[in-house]
């Protein structure tokens, strides 16, 4: 599988994104939300084989000791062949002096901790759709 990384979202189909993001069942909006969404972010990451997207991820930070990476997300066809271990470690390269927080969906957190990730002891939130977020709090 010969894969190509590209850092930046010029020639994204957001509505690749959206869907994306719903078929693997983790939270989306409207195409152009993602697209500000991912625009917005200090670090961009998306995974292509030829012209299909497989992955993709992105970070907020302030670029000196914080980040946070967010809409970790890799087609069900790709799993299991190093595509999202491949987007992590793009996102921590641009990030290399960051301590890194990140949401993990349920069921995944093996993935992440073979990465290096450890569970937090304290972790909070405030949101917008708390029946949507529900799963993932206590």
């Amino acid at each position: 599988m010969k894969l190509k990384i590209i850092t930046d979202c010029s020639g994204v189909d957001w509505r690749t994104i959206a869907d994306s993001l719903k078929k693997v069942g983790m939270a989306y909006h409207a195409p152009e939300v993602h697209k500000r969404a991912f625009e917005a972010s200090r670090t961009t990451v998306f995974v292509y084989e030829e012209s299909q997207l497989l992955g993709f991820g992105r970070a907020i930070s302030d670029g000196e000791y914080q980040g946070a990476i967010y809409d970790v997300a890799v087609l069900p066809e790709a799993q299991g062949k190093g595509v999202g271990k491949l987007i992590i470690q793009a996102i921590l390269d641009q990030l290399p002096d960051c301590n890194i927080i990140l949401y993990a969906t349920p069921g995944k957190e093996g993935f992440y901790k073979k990465l290096g990730f450890g569970a937090m002891k304290t972790g909070m939130a405030v949101f917008t759709n708390t029946q949507a977020m529900k799963k993932f709090t206590e």
